[in-house]
């Protein structure tokens, strides 16, 4: 009996471990086709949908991919400077900034930091959910490893500025400026772009007091652009 539950313990893990190999090769396979495809939707876009169609089931998202080269390099910078300042030297991971989010979430008990890098936070939105757990982090983790492996800085910044959520239901960089602005993204001065980099830790909140109330944070980012690097 017990040699029995043996063996289909072991086969039952066998099955896990292929299923997450396989899960893994879903999820590389799609990187090599965004290396040259834009990303029709993510993760995030699919849940946002789904919370919209439950009040509104002909709700849509605002979504519009642009190429780099249509996105203002005063945005791009902005970003950087708010999101990731060591983004085109790092491998993916801030790792001075991981350290310092385990010591406050131990401090917590909880998650409540997690360092991120725009890499990990491109990940998180491709494939995964807002949700905070460790299980969930470690998969960011690895889909980070495989981001920074199939593609390259000014791709992954692309993609990040293309599909970040920017409001309920708004992604992407040229959605934002339309929205907030009446402008393209191409147009998007340091200003402007200061104001749209500081809403990403929670835009669907800073929708709501977009404005006035996030200018001196925005003065801060205005602040750091000059020295923000980008591919």
């Amino acid at each position: 009996m017990i040699a029995r539950v043996w063996r289909w313990t072991k086969w039952a893990i066998a099955g896990l471990l292929l299923l997450f190999l396989l899960y893994q090769l879903w999820i590389l396979g799609h990187l090599f086709w965004w290396k040259s495809h834009a990303p029709a939707s993510t993760s995030f876009m699919s849940i946002r949908l789904a919370e919209l169609r439950e009040k509104n089931p002909r709700a849509s998202l605002q979504y519009q991919w642009v190429p780099y080269a249509r996105i203002s390099d005063s945005l791009k910078r902005a970003v950087v400077a708010a999101e990731d300042d060591g983004f085109v030297d790092h491998d993916g991971f801030d790792w001075e900034g991981i350290q310092r989010a385990l010591e406050k979430n131990q401090k917590r008990g909880k998650v409540v930091a997690g360092g991120s890098t725009i890499s990990q936070q491109l990940a998180k939105n491709l494939f995964l959910s807002p949700a905070k757990s460790w299980l969930r982090k470690g998969e960011e983790v690895l889909i980070t490893f495989m981001i920074e492996s199939v593609l390259d800085k000014q791709r992954i910044l692309e993609i990040y500025l293309n599909v970040v959520e920017w409001g309920n239901g708004l992604f992407g960089a040229e959605a934002a400026a339309r929205r907030y602005y009446g402008l393209s993204a191409a147009q998007l001065g340091p200003d402007q772009a200061a104001h749209l980099a500081v809403m990403l830790p929670n835009p669907r909140k800073y929708e709501k007091q977009f404005g006035p109330r996030l200018q001196a944070h925005a003065e801060r980012i205005l602040g750091r652009m000059r020295y923000a690097e980008i591919p």
